[in-house]
C-alpha cells in the first residue's frame, strides 16, 4: 500500500542530504542556520512590505510629499547607516566571542556596542538638526518649493528619532551575534506594526501627510527602544545586560568594535554619500523623475527580501565560524549562501513581474511614468541573480571575518568611480535619465562583486585576529 509518507520520503531524504551537504559543518548544522535565517527573513519581508505600504500611503498626499520623503530618506539612510555600521561591529565581536565560548566577553561586548551606538546617534542627531537648512540647500536646492518645505519638516522629525532607532539596532545587532534571531523578529514586529498602524491612522484616515508620518515614526521608534531594553534587562539571560555596564566605557572592547565599525561607518558614509549625490542628479531631472526613482526603489526592495536576510544572517554564521577558527566552515557556508541568494532572486522575479500592474497601482502614479518604472524592474530582475549577491552578501561575510578595511575601500572606490561618475555621464550627459543612473548602479555591482570574489579566493580575508 502506497502512503503519503512513502511518496514524501525520497523527497525528504534528498532535501536532508542537500541541507547537510551545503549547510552543515563542525561549527553549525543546517537546523541552526535555518533557525538564524527564518526570523530574519520574516523580519526583512515585513520591514520591506511596510516600507512599500508607507510609500504608497504617502503617495496619496501628492507627488510633492512622496518626492520629499524619498529625498530625505536618502539622507536618512546615509546617516542611520553610520551608527548601524558601529552596531554591526558589535555583532561581529559578539558572534566571534560566542563562537569561542567566552560568555563574559559576549556580555561585555554587547553592552559596549550599545553605548557606542547611543553616543554616536545623539551626536549625529544634534548636528543635523542644527545644520538642516544648509544641508538641504546643498543637496536639494533645485527642488520645487513645496517639495523642499516637506523635506525640511521630515528631516527634523527623522533626526529626533535617530537615538531611539540606534539603540534598538544596537540591541538587535547584539542578539543576532548570539543567534537569537527570534527575539529580534518579535521586537521588530512590535515596532514596525506600531509604525504601520499609526501611519494608517494619521495618513490614510486623518490625512495628515508628512506630519502624520513623522508622529508615527517617532512614536514607533521610542516604543521599540523601550521594549528592546526591557527585554534585554529583564528577560535575556545570555547577554546578561545591565544599564550600569553600558554607562561605564571599556576602551579595550570598544577598540575591537571600532576595528570593524569605523571602516564600515566610513564606507557607509561615502557609499551612501555617493547614492545621495546621484539623488542630486535625479532632482535635476524634475519631480516626475524623483517619483519614478522613489517608487522603483521601493518595489526593487521586494526582489531583495530573501537576499537581504542572508546578508544579515551571514554575519552571525561567519563570525561564529571564525571565532572557532574554522575557516573551512566559513568558506563552505559563504558559497552556499551566495547560491541560495541567487535562487531567491529568480523566484522573486518570477512571482513579482506578473504582479507588476497591481503593485504599481498601490502608489497611484501618473500614467505616463508607469512604463518607466517597469523598465527599471526588468533591469534589476535580470541582473540581480548574477550581481547583487557577490556585491553585498560577500562583503558582509568578509567583514564578519575581520576583513573590514579591504571591503570598505573597495566599496568606496567602485561607488565613486563607477556609480557616481558613470551615473552622471549616462543619466545627465548622455540624456538617458533614470535608466542611465540605474544602469551605472548595476555595472558597479558587477565590478565590485568581482573584486570581492577575487579576495574570497585568497587567504588574507580571514588572517586578521580580532579576539
Amino acid at each position: 500500500m502506497i502512503t503519503l509518507s512513502t511518496i514524501d520520503s525520497p523527497i525528504k531524504r534528498r532535501t536532508t542530504f542537500l541541507l547537510n551537504k551545503y549547510f552543515t559543518g563542525d561549527t553549525l548544522d543546517y537546523k541552526q542556520i535555518i533557525a538564524i535565517i527564518i526570523p530574519i527573513f520574516v523580519d526583512q519581508a515585513f520591514i520591506i512590505l511596510m516600507s512599500l505600504l508607507n510609500t504608497a500611503m504617502i503617495s496619496s498626499s501628492g507627488v510633492a510629499a512622496v518626492s520629499a520623503v524619498s529625498m530625505v530618506d536618502s539622507l536618512n539612510i546615509f546617516l542611520i547607516n553610520v551608527f548601524v555600521a558601529v552596531a554591526t561591529g558589535g555583532t561581529v565581536i559578539v558572534a566571534q566571542y560566542k563562537g569561542s565560548g567566552n560568555k563574559e566577553m559576549v556580555a561585555k561586548s554587547a553592552a559596549q556596542a550599545i553605548s557606542a551606538v547611543a553616543i554616536l546617534s545623539i551626536l549625529i542627531s544634534v548636528l543635523v538638526i542644527i545644520f538642516h537648512n544648509p544641508t538641504l540647500d546643498l543637496l536639494f536646492g533645485q527642488a520645487e518649493a513645496e517639495v523642499f518645505d516637506n523635506a525640511k519638516l521630515f528631516l527634523i522629525g527623522s533626526c529626533i528619532s535617530y537615538p531611539f532607532i540606534a539603540i534598538f539596532q544596537a540591541i538587535t545587532g547584539a542578539l543576532r551575534g548570539i543567534a537569537e534571531t527570534k527575539a529580534c523578529l518579535g521586537l521588530s514586529l512590535i515596532m514596525n506594526l506600531t509604525y504601520l498602524g499609526l501611519n494608517i491612522l494619521f495618513i490614510t484616515f486623518l490625512d495628515m501627510g508628512v506630519v502624520g508620518l513623522i508622529i508615527s515614526m517617532i512614536t514607533a521608534r521610542v516604543l521599540g527602544m523601550v521594549i528592546a531594553l526591557i527585554y534585554l534587562v529583564k528577560y535575556n539571560q545570555t547577554l546578561r545586560f545591565r544599564i550600569q555596564h553600558a554607562l561605564k566605557l571599556n576602551f579595550s572592547i570598544l577598540k575591537k568594535i571600532m576595528i570593524i565599525g569605523v571602516p564600515f561607518a566610513a564606507e557607509q558614509m561615502f557609499f551612501n554619500g555617493g547614492k545621495l549625490l546621484t539623488q542630486t542628479f535625479i532632482v535635476q531631472l524634475g519631480t516626475m523623475a524623483i517619483t519614478v526613482n522613489a517608487i522603483g526603489g521601493s518595489i526593487s526592495l521586494l526582489f531583495q527580501i530573501g537576499a537581504n536576510a542572508l546578508s544579515i544572517s551571514i554575519v552571525t554564521v561567519v563570525g561564529q565560524c571564525i571565532g572557532r577558527r574554522n575557516t573551512q566552515d566559513a568558506r563552505k557556508f559563504i558559497k552556499s549562501f551566495l547560491w541560495l541568494s541567487s535562487i531567491f532572486f529568480v523566484v522573486m522575479a518570477a512571482l513579482l513581474l506578473p504582479l507588476y500592474p497591481f503593485i504599481v497601482s498601490l502608489f497611484s502614479p501618473p500614467a505616463e511614468i508607469v512604463p518607466d518604472i517597469f523598465q527599471l524592474m526588468v533591469l534589476i530582475a535580470i541582473t540581480q541573480p548574477f550581481l547583487w549577491s557577490i556585491s553585498f552578501i560577500l562583503p558582509s561575510a568578509l567583514r564578519a571575518a575581520g576583513d573590514s578595511n579591504f571591503t570598505s575601500m573597495t566599496s568606496l572606490l567602485t561607488m565613486w568611480v563607477l556609480r557616481v561618475i558613470l551615473g552622471y555621464v549616462l543619466g545627465i550627459t548622455l540624456g538617458m535619465g533614470i535608466m542611465g543612473v540605474w544602469i551605472a548602479m548595476v555595472i558597479e555591482w558587477g565590478i565590485r562583486g568581482s573584486i570581492f570574489v577575487w579576495r574570497f579566493r585568497g587567504e588574507k580575508w580571514y588572517s586578521r585576529k580580532l579576539i
